[in-house]
């Protein structure tokens, strides 16, 4: 039997301060995140423009995103429960290596079948949908038309990834009717949304099904990372953390809702910025549940929905 291929999709991150001003320039050149005129152009400045603060962010989170060191070991961790019959590998959409690098590796080993396999659990046309452009751009350019391709648009309310988080939770955290959860997921412009984007359902059905199993937990789901002007998803995560400290909660656990690996977003913005602002408010505990990255469970989520796919 054909061995088939999994490419793992991920955002990527810089693997050294180098790095970060084209990363960012690749992110600000997507149009499926951010519609600009002059595009390239305008990249480039806001790159350039960004990138001496955003080194600062790295910086502290010791010089590079591990996000590629997790994601190639998520991606060891399936290729274990898959076997030889399957071929894993790793495509990021904005750094090293590139979609387009994975998808050569499987058609340099004759693989003609392939399953798209995005790491984002909630779908979106700025992540899942962006990685599936990027990759039939890749397609093209290769001039691998004739491949097998089957496409995971998202895994939000899989059973074992809603298991996953749960028992993650209750790993970090002994008595849970002790806190207030705040699920923290990456914010959208409300636009986007409002064209018939599922992002923010899918993420608030992720969050209803994580609280059945704590049915005496309060929570609020709030967003994080807004970029430039205009709308976005509220509530902000600051202000989740805010009006809970000033509700007199003085007891917090924080939910990376819709990350699978660690980041910028998760080691900078929960770990150091909202974690101060919170101490400072007054919070007496402040949990942060780590992303799943290779949680037992999660990867037989991953390996689940692979075979069925």
């Amino acid at each position: 039997m054909s061995k088939k291929g999994v490419i793992l999709i991920n955002l990527g991150g810089p693997n050294s301060l180098e790095d970060v001003e084209p990363f960012l320039y690749n992110l600000f050149s997507d149009p499926d995140i951010f519609k600009l005129p002059f595009q390239k152009f305008l990249a480039k400045l806001i790159a350039k423009v960004r990138a001496r603060k955003t080194r600062e962010y790295y910086e502290v989170m010791g010089g590079k995103s591990p996000q590629l060191e997790q994601t190639l070991e998520q991606a060891k961790a399936l290729q274990d429960k898959l076997g030889e019959s399957y071929k894993v590998v790793v495509g990021m959409r904005y750094w090293k290596p590139f979609i387009r690098d994975a998808l050569k590796t499987l058609i340099d080993e004759g693989i003609k079948e392939i399953i798209l396999l995005p790491l984002y659990p909630q779908f979106s046309i700025t992540t899942t949908g962006s990685a599936f452009n990027e990759f039939q751009r890749a397609v093209k350019e290769l001039k691998a038309e004739n491949l097998k391709v089957r496409k995971v648009f998202h895994f939000y309310n899989h059973p074992l990834f809603i298991k996953a988080w749960v028992e993650r939770i209750r790993e970090k955290v002994e008595k849970p009717e002790d806190y207030h959860f705040i699920f923290s997921a990456h914010s959208l412009p409300k636009k986007i949304i409002e064209r018939g984007d599922p992002y923010q359902k899918q993420t608030e059905e992720t969050v209803k099904l994580i609280m059945q199993h704590f049915p005496k937990v309060s929570h609020t789901l709030a967003y994080q990372s807004k970029v430039g002007f205009g709308k976005w998803l509220e509530p902000s995560t600051e202000e989740a953390i805010r009006n809970s400290i000033e509700k007199g909660i003085k007891k917090l656990v924080v939910i990376p809702i819709s990350f699978v690996s660690e980041h910028s977003e998760t080691l900078y913005e929960l770990d150091h910025v909202y974690k101060n602002l919170a101490e400072r408010l007054g919070c007496e505990e402040f949990i942060r549940i780590p992303t799943l990255q290779t949680h037992p469970t999660f990867i037989k989520a991953l390996e689940k929905i692979v075979k069925e796919t």
